[in-house]
């Protein structure tokens, strides 16, 4: 039974993980002249993906708010018109109700 280190690609490997799966040659010079390539692309590729969820969460945000925006404007309209409702009906209490027969 063997078991590949493709069966779970969501996991980073770590520096060691990387170096195992190597062939024995790749290994020796990895030990003589190794660069921290490997981590450094692997932490460039979290930071974009963390860039990028950043950007999307923005972009939600600034929906959100424009949509807060026009609800506020259309509550502000709403209420205006309430208020003017509420003025009408004041001043048309104080005077008895005209009544539709003669």
């Amino acid at each position: 039974m063997t078991t590949s280190l493709s069966s779970s690609p969501s996991r980073p490997l770590s520096r060691s993980e990387y170096v195992s799966t190597l062939p024995l040659w790749r290994r020796l010079l990895a030990m003589v002249n190794w660069r921290p390539v490997y981590d450094i692309e692997q932490r460039t590729k979290q930071h974009e993906l963390n860039l990028i969820a950043s950007e999307k969460r923005m972009q939600e945000s600034e929906k959100r708010l424009k949509l807060l925006k026009k609800e506020n404007e259309r509550l502000a309209e709403l209420e205006s018109r309430m208020d003017a409702l509420l003025l009408n009906v004041d001043s048309s209490s104080q005077t008895p109700p005209a009544t539709g027969s003669n």
